[in-house]
């Protein structure tokens, strides 16, 4: 009698594919650790401090980072061609002194002085734009240099004095004009309870990201800055949209002083000095806002409600300033952490 043997070979169960749930925490907190850290601040304060829950307490905050994330705006459109502009605060500053200059000294309308502002903002737009791209120096030195010019030519202006109405003048006369009402209420007025510099934000913010997300205009900013390159050799004019970004930045920064000037009410010409560190600080904490790894305009946003929830937070808890900028610093190198960390996995 003869047995056969079955040449079947047995199979093993099917074992499901082991999961690991530690990439996928990393991604979760790589995208929303920063607007986790945003919410929990702000549950921590409005906890602990009553008065921080208070309408008139946050739209004062939101007041407050307007000037920042404007100029912020304005850094990020660089940062979207690979480049920086270091001259926002000084073109802010400016934007100051020729309000004061134009409405107390030459005893114009607000209408003029905001023309004349704007005016300076882009024309220090083109000068770094003529350095960047025609002169080929790099962003950040070309920047840093016109940054020292404008202030310098600031306090040419103005003979290294502040403008204030009623003010006696180099030549003996006293200065025949003031800061109108209405260009006054560019910062001090409100719509519905609203500051008008906080809605001015609100419209810069929604126009900079149709801008840079929704046009043809923004996605070319963007492929400049990720291969300027390719960029040139697929026929777009790297040089001109460079131009641009830079003349946008310094638009952007002049609408930040003129809500600066409006704020203070007079040529202050230290005015616009601590602006730049605050606009770059938004800009790139923006970076690591739902994991982008590159500038975007509702991080730049964001960073900036961030960094006014902890410095009015802070204050109503009566810490001193120092420690203000010691914890503004921490959330800009966790942010760098963030954003660095994402594009090294982009590249992996």
């Amino acid at each position: 009698m003869t047995t056969t043997r079955s040449t079947e070979v047995p199979t093993k169960a099917a074992v499901p594919p082991a999961t690991s749930t530690g990439p996928r925490v990393q991604s979760a907190v790589i995208k929303y650790g920063f607007i986790f850290v945003t919410v929990t601040l702000f549950t921590y304060f409005a906890l602990s401090e009553p008065s921080f829950r208070d309408s008139a307490t946050l739209l004062d905050t939101l007041r407050y980072v307007s000037v920042a994330a404007i100029l912020g705006l304005g850094v990020t459109l660089t940062m979207a061609v690979g480049g920086m502009d270091m001259s926002v605060g000084a073109v802010a500053g400016l934007g100051v002194t020729v309000a004061a200059k134009t409405m107390v000294t030459y005893n114009q309308v607000g209408v003029v002085a905001i023309l004349a502002v704007i005016a300076a903002g882009a024309l220090a737009g083109l000068l770094n734009a003529l350095l960047i791209v025609v002169l080929k120096i790099p962003d950040m030195l070309a920047t840093l240099g016109t940054m020292f010019v404008i202030q310098g030519t600031k306090l040419i202006l103005v003979d290294g004095q502040s403008i204030t109405p009623g003010m006696t003048q180099s030549d003996g006369s006293t200065a025949p004009g003031k800061f109108t009402e209405g260009f006054l209420r560019i910062d001090r007025g409100t719509v519905l309870g609203v500051p008008v510099s906080v809605l001015i934000f609100g419209a810069l913010t929604v126009v900079a990201w149709v801008f840079l997300a929704r046009t043809r205009w923004g996605r070319v900013l963007y492929a400049i800055g990720a291969n300027p390159e390719a960029s040139r050799l697929a026929g777009i004019r790297v040089g001109a949209y460079r131009a641009l970004a830079y003349v946008l930045s310094g638009v952007l920064a002049s609408i930040g002083g003129l809500i600066l000037a409006s704020r203070i009410g007079q040529g202050d010409v230290s005015a616009g000095t601590s602006q730049l560190l605050e606009a770059v600080a938004v800009a790139l904490v923006g970076t690591s806002v739902l994991g982008r790894g590159r500038p975007n305009v509702w991080g730049t946003a964001l960073g900036a409600v961030l960094i006014g929830i902890i410095t009015t937070g802070l204050t109503i808890k009566g810490l001193p300033y120092y420690t203000q900028d010691v914890v503004e610093g921490a959330v800009l190198i966790l942010a760098l952490v963030f954003s660095f960390t994402l594009s090294k996995r982009r590249t992996a």
